[in-house]
């Protein structure tokens, strides 16, 4: 289960990407708590980015800005997330740094993100690079991750790699610059490799506490990958500080929490 990413290895509009990702003002209904959307829906109906398939986004490289800030997932060089938790029973404990890297992708200065995960002898099993970029709106969109998984410490499976505009690869969304009820949008695209969607469940819920605190004001998302169809996943973002937990909904358990932070 992964904290930053998607429910392959990750979550963030009708329409076509572009489009619905800029639309509409944030809802702000409130919550008791965060609600967990533990429902019967058949997985194939939980998400529907409303494309018909058909996604070839096109980004502009002058359309982005050099900082992620996004409140809701606020990428700042230097910052770090410790998370806990396991995945069907097994044990993962998570460390993501934003690094002061950049790579370009697409002819876009896109930041470099740290993602490691270790099991509970503090062995790695899956190191990854993950690369993103926000837009003008305050979009942030998810270009692509270069991703290691380990056996017995050694090097075993490049699988989950990809990169925008290689090998027919598409960008998406991983949070939206205006997150709204009810809109679904791809988190990224490569046919038959990478098809992660997400869909905002709650705009302004809470609180919910974990390790490392309460939280309120919260986004709460659903994530789904078709070749994965019956695995569902939902994440729990906190303003100014960016994913805060991770659970798994349908098709196995999992929980991951945040445990510390120096996001500002």
């Amino acid at each position: 289960m992964s904290i930053t990413r998607h429910t392959a290895a990750a979550v963030v509009l009708a329409g076509l990407l572009a489009a619905a990702a800029c639309g509409g003002d944030d809802s702000t209904s409130t919550k008791d708590k965060t609600p967990k959307d533990k429902g019967t829906t058949p997985p194939t109906s939980v998400i529907d980015p409303g494309d018909g398939g058909n996604y070839a986004p096109k980004l502009d490289p002058a359309d982005f800005v050099a900082t992620v800030d996004n409140p809701y997932l606020p990428w700042k060089p230097g910052a770090r997330w410790t998370f806990t938790g396991d995945d069907d029973g097994e044990v993962e404990n998570t460390e993501i740094v934003v690094t002061d890297k950049h790579k370009d992708i697409l002819g876009i200065s896109a930041t470099v993100v740290r993602d490691t995960v270790k099991d509970a002898d503090n062995v790695v099993v899956e190191d990854t690079y993950d690369w993103y970029a926000q837009d003008k709106d305050g979009n942030v969109w998810y270009l692509g991750e270069d991703s290691t998984e380990y056996e017995n410490g050694k090097p075993h499976s490049t699988k989950g790699s990809w990169e925008s505009g290689v090998k027919g690869a598409y960008p998406g969304i991983v949070m939206p610059a205006h997150p709204t009820e009810g809109k679904a949008y791809r988190q990224e695209y490569q046919k038959g490799e990478a098809e992660d969607m997400a869909q905002v469940l709650h705009v302004g819920a809470g609180p919910e506490k974990v390790k490392a605190g309460s939280y309120d004001k919260l986004v709460v998302t659903k994530e789904w990958n078709p070749l994965e169809p019956d695995v569902i996943e939902q994440k729990t973002y906190a303003p100014g500080v960016g994913v805060i937990l991770e659970e798994k909904v349908a098709g196995g358990t999992g929980r991951g929490e945040l445990t510390s932070t120096t996001a500002s």
